[in-house]
């Protein structure tokens, strides 16, 4: 018998706002998805002027990097042309994102969870999910 360890609604509740303070300081509204350990879905905020497309998107990256235990920057570069994983973007019919802004939540070794977030940048949707993983972290 396995004993899972997950986030729950406070949690991704802790997530979204340290994600949606960040955004709000660089000025780009952002969506922003918090899924379990698994990648199932927990929580979503568009923001205000959040993008409508990129509300599948967060939610793709927030379910590759719980479910893969992997940040979506690392498919990155192994996914391109030649690389160990290529073509792996189009692995689950598409889900599996390989562009920055999703990250796993780590909890004492463990994947517990993820974040996803898009609208800006790859790099502001690293940053805004980071700030959300560390104030959750700031809590514990």
């Amino acid at each position: 018998m396995l004993t899972i360890r997950r986030l729950d609604i406070g949690d991704a509740r802790r997530l979204i706002a340290g994600a949606r303070d960040k955004a709000g300081e660089i000025g780009v509204p952002m969506c922003i998805a918090i899924t379990d350990e698994g990648g199932n879905l927990i929580a979503f905020e568009r923001m205000d002027g959040g993008k409508v497309t990129s509300t599948t998107i967060a939610i793709d990256k927030s379910f590759t990097a719980a479910a893969a235990k992997k940040a979506t920057h690392e498919y990155g570069a192994s996914s391109q042309p030649g690389a160990p994983a290529y073509g792996i973007g189009s692995a689950l019919g598409g889900r599996l994102m390989v562009v920055g802004g999703g990250l796993p939540v780590i909890v004492e070794g463990e994947v517990v969870g993820g974040i996803g977030v898009s609208s800006g940048t790859p790099a502001q949707d690293m940053e805004v999910a980071q700030a959300g993983i560390d104030a959750f972290l700031a809590d514990l």
